[in-house]
């Protein structure tokens, strides 16, 4: 594996998923792989109304600051496509941070949203997170039971009714 944080995850359908953290060099990569992600699979919430990802949001996501963000890519396979990437985003406080995660297209009911989400929250938890949240649309029914199955609760988003925040305590878990 490529550094500490990298990981194999077995689906529930057995795919074979290698995780690693995001390189600079993996902007060719990313840009591919959004490509082949459509408003139905689960989506990074900042780019919810984007048709296209610029180049400098690529270069934003590749470029992370590992102390305050980690964007963990998950590749299927032996394969150098990115079947998903996960991003943790840290509060200032270091005790609360946000996931986002997308799956590819082809990739979707194969449970890698599942183990991302899973890994995603294992890392968390290991930098001292204690509450983990997801900022997701209310009408994103498949996500939010996902989420709901693996210990987040949804409480209702205070400033935009069409949203819902998902939310898990890490202490409990």
């Amino acid at each position: 594996m490529d550094d500490d944080l990298s990981t194999a995850l077995v689906t529930h359908t057995g795919l074979m998923l290698h995780v690693r953290t995001v390189k600079p060099e993996d902007e060719p990569l990313l840009a591919d792989f959004f490509r082949h992600v459509t408003p139905e699979d689960l989506r990074f919430r900042f780019l919810g109304g984007v048709r296209e990802v610029s180049h400098e949001r690529l270069l934003a996501m590749t470029q992370v600051d590992h102390v305050t963000a980690e964007h963990f890519l998950a590749f299927a396979g032996g394969s150098d496509a990115i079947v998903a990437a996960a991003m943790v985003a840290f509060d200032p406080s270091m005790t609360k941070a946000e996931v986002a995660i997308s799956v590819r297209a082809d990739d979707r009911h194969k449970g890698v949203g599942w183990e991302m989400l899973r890994h995603a929250a294992h890392y968390a938890q290991s930098r001292g997170v204690s509450t983990l949240e997801s900022l997701e649309s209310r009408e994103n029914h498949e996500v939010i039971e996902l989420e709901r199955e693996q210990g987040f609760v949804a409480v209702p988003y205070p400033d935009d009714p069409t949203l819902i925040l998902i939310r898990k305590d890490l202490r409990s878990a």
